[in-house]
C-alpha cells in the first residue's frame, strides 16, 4: 500500500511539474494558449455528452426489451 501511495504522489507531482514546464515554454501567448485549452475542453465535453447520450439510448432500449412481456 505504501508503494502505491508513493507512486501516486510521485505521478501527480511529476504531472504538475511537467504541466507547469510545458506552459512556461509554450510558444503561444497566455491568451492564445488558454483559448486553445478552452476549445479542446469544449470539444472533449461535447464528445463525452454525445457518448453519454448514445449509451443512455442504448441502455433504455435494452431496459425496454427486458421489461417487454415475453410471448411464447
Amino acid at each position: 500500500m505504501r508503494k502505491f501511495a508513493s507512486f501516486t504522489i510521485g505521478a501527480v507531482l511529476g504531472g504538475l511539474v511537467g504541466a507547469t514546464l510545458s506552459l512556461l515554454f509554450a510558444p503561444e501567448s497566455g491568451a492564445n494558449l488558454r483559448a486553445q485549452i478552452r476549445e479542446r475542453a469544449d470539444a472533449f465535453s461535447a464528445e463525452v455528452r454525445q457518448a453519454v447520450n448514445t449509451k443512455r439510448i442504448e441502455l433504455q432500449d435494452r431496459l425496454e426489451t427486458m421489461r417487454a412481456p415475453k410471448t411464447q
